[in-house]
């Protein structure tokens, strides 16, 4: 039988699993790589299952853009924590997840051989997705400290260009883009006739007194923008796949054609989870995240005496620092060695594209901060070790 010849050949494989592989290897190591978060999902998402189950005909299929309770639900909080307002120009559509929101965003706008700008180091899932469409990502650098350069954004626009899509809070910088440079994005898709997909995930997980911006939020923006959001971060949703997009009401056919034949529908268990959970009081994100931020402090300054050996770009924002490692050595081997010598693990950073030299995306959501303390330990001294310091 000949080779099989497919469009997923040009796909590159998920790090995730391949990371994963070599933690089993290498029993006690600590993972730096997941961008999960260590905590459980809120009690009142526990309690809604028990309405799910009350009702006899959930077992059937239920509308392809959400059920209604949750959407009306997610237009309150889309009005109350992002600005946006949903009317006659755009529409919620539950989701998957994000990442299957992305999906459905680039099958709805483009054909094949079509042009997505995304700006480096981008998030590797985006880049399959893209691939897999049969559209080409066309990425544009980002400046040393991982912002936005628009000028080169605007550059790279051709005549096949769909879409520029941007994440903020970012994976896998951890950087939050200003507000300034989201709108001159913004502004530039509306004036060019295409779409600002915006990746929001990670949009509670900011510190130092740092601002969400949603760009769905920019007056005049409903027509072209594409607003992505996730529970799986925030609500320690992360097996429960559920997501949501806003988008603008033309898009709303073509998004539905693509959900109806991947999905039918978001799992509608997980939809009656996603309902209870945006019932659960303020305190459970703020002592969640509260959490997190004494965790992302611990880390940096451990990562801060790697100062010589790395570059430590500030990052105010999701819940990742993005290393710059002043070696030789290839990323991915580097990866392995701290995993097989020193049982830490964290992602190489030519996943998310970075060719041109050794970077790794460190991650602390997951670690109480006990384990978080001896998980970049353990790095830090791997690091030392392996460099020759």
């Amino acid at each position: 039988m000949e080779p099989l010849t497919s469009r997923m050949q040009a796909v590159q494989s998920p790090i995730i699993p391949v990371v994963g592989e070599l933690i089993n290897n290498s029993p006690g190591t600590i993972s730096l790589g997941q961008g999960v978060v260590s905590y459980s999902p809120p009690q009142s998402a526990i309690e809604f299952l028990a309405k799910f189950l009350a009702e006899p005909t959930n077992n059937l299929y239920k509308a392809v853009e959400g059920i209604p309770p949750l959407v009306a639900t997610l237009a309150t909080k889309l009005q109350a924590f992002n600005s946006i307002e949903i009317n006659e120009e755009n529409c919620i559509v539950v989701t998957a997840g994000s990442n299957m929101g992305f999906m459905n965003a680039i099958l709805a706008i483009t054909s094949p051989g079509d042009e997505i700008i995304l700006n480096k180091p981008y998030y590797f899932n985006h880049e399959m997705a893209i691939t897999m469409a049969g559209c080409r990502p066309v990425l544009v650098e980002t400046d040393e400290n991982y912002q936005l350069r628009v000028e080169a954004i605007a550059q790279a626009i051709t005549p096949k260009t769909r879409a520029i899509v941007t994440i903020s809070p970012n994976n896998p910088t951890g950087v939050v883009y200003s507000e300034t440079a989201l709108r001159e994005v913004n502004q530039i898709c509306g004036t060019r006739g295409i779409y600002h997909i915006s990746d929001e995930a990670y949009e509670y997980f900011t510190y130092n007194g740092v601002k969400h911006v949603s760009p769905g939020s920019f007056a005049g923006s409903s027509d072209y923008t594409i607003s992505l959001y996730s529970l799986s971060k925030a609500y320690g949703f992360a097996s429960w796949r559920i997501g949501y997009m806003v988008i603008p009401q033309h898009l709303l056919v073509a998004v539905k054609k693509v959900q109806d034949t991947i999905l039918i529908c978001a799992p509608v268990i997980s939809q009656y989870a996603a309902l209870g959970a945006l019932q659960a009081k303020d305190e459970y994100l703020k002592e969640n995240i509260g959490a997190i931020a004494q965790v992302r402090q611990l880390v940096l300054e451990s990562l801060n005496r790697l100062q010589g050996l790395c570059t430590i770009t500030p990052a105010d924002g999701a819940f990742y620092f993005f290393l710059r490692v002043h070696t030789q050595i290839n990323a991915f081997e580097l990866v392995k060695r701290l995993i097989q010598e020193h049982q830490v693990a964290v992602i190489p950073g030519t996943t998310f594209g970075m060719e041109d030299g050794c970077y790794l995306r460190v991650a602390y959501g997951a670690l109480q901060q006990k384990t978080a303390t001896e998980g970049i330990a353990r790095l830090v001294q791997g690091l030392q070790t392996i460099l020759g310091n």
